[in-house]
């Protein structure tokens, strides 16, 4: 997969892997950073930006845990908005990727009769 492409599908996904993270327990980002880079590649950096626009948005709410190791640590948890936020984009991702792999396996609907659309010509027009 050409890496734009991967980055770009990443992005896209990566406020539900949060949401879905942080619904089955509270985190701090450095832990959901880790799974997150393990799980799908995702680098450290992308996720402190994230977290920050997440909480101005009211889907999670952060309170201090003291560690016996360091410093005291930043928790996240999902507030309500959160848990509507996740089940909203869970269900858009599924019905997503169901229309994807419906595409992949060949049984997307036909083109219309009429042939593509004015926009799709003036699209394919401009890529040549």
């Amino acid at each position: 997969m050409p890496e734009a492409i991967e980055i770009q599908l990443k992005k896209g996904v990566l406020t539900l892997c949060v949401l879905a993270l942080l619904n089955r327990h509270d985190s701090y980002a450095y832990e959901i950073a880790s799974t997150l880079s393990d799980a799908i590649d995702m680098g450290e950096g992308t996720i402190y930006p994230l977290m920050r626009r997440m909480h101005s948005d009211g889907q999670v709410e952060t309170y201090l845990v003291e560690s016996p190791s360091g410093p005291s640590r930043k928790y996240y948890r999902l507030t309500d908005a959160g848990r509507r936020a996740l089940d909203a984009q869970t269900t858009e991702w599924r019905a997503f990727a169901r229309a994807v792999e419906s595409v992949l396996d060949g049984a997307a609907p036909a083109a219309s009769p009429a042939g593509p659309t004015e926009d799709v010509t003036a699209e394919r027009g401009a890529e040549q």
